[in-house]
């Protein structure tokens, strides 16, 4: 099927990639239905596209490509949502925040975006411990730590 993205112009997807978000996304309560696109073979970096509603589209990425020592625990409630049987089941992803200068964008890692890539079903969680991680962490780092 053909959808129109934000980022890409019209694209080609396979109704088996449509992932659907229970809750949907904060502020985004009554969009349910995504589309993972990739940006680039080996890019960290990848499209949050809504099936519906063309300009509802995220850049997301993998937080462990900037923050490799990025963990952290989710709820009981959580992995029922996201029918997690095992860690290996999820991808995570981090929303981010693009600016005028790119290098200047942040990772969200207060807020998680968790992806069951078996089930095809996803949520953002927002981690209960809110001071181990911030909501804009820097893409840059200076000599190797964050700013």
């Amino acid at each position: 099927m053909k959808i129109e993205t934000k980022f890409l112009g019209i694209v080609e997807i396979e109704e088996k990639d449509i992932i659907h978000f229970d809750t949907g996304l904060p502020g985004f309560e009554d969009i349910k239905e995504y589309v993972i696109l990739p940006v680039e073979i080996d890019s960290p970096f990848a499209l949050l596209q809504s099936i519906k509603e063309k300009e509802i589209g995220f850049v997301l990425a993998f937080p462990f490509a900037f923050k490799s020592d990025y963990a952290f625990d989710i709820t009981d409630e959580e992995k029922v949502d996201l029918k997690a049987n095992q860690h290996d089941d999820l991808a995570i992803y981090s929303i981010v925040s693009v600016k005028d200068n790119f290098k200047d964008s942040t990772l969200n890692l207060l807020a998680p975006v968790l992806i069951n890539v078996k089930e095809k079903c996803g949520r953002q969680v927002v981690l209960q411990d809110s001071k181990t991680y911030p909501l804009h962490y820097p893409l840059q780092t200076v000599e190797g730590s964050a700013k």
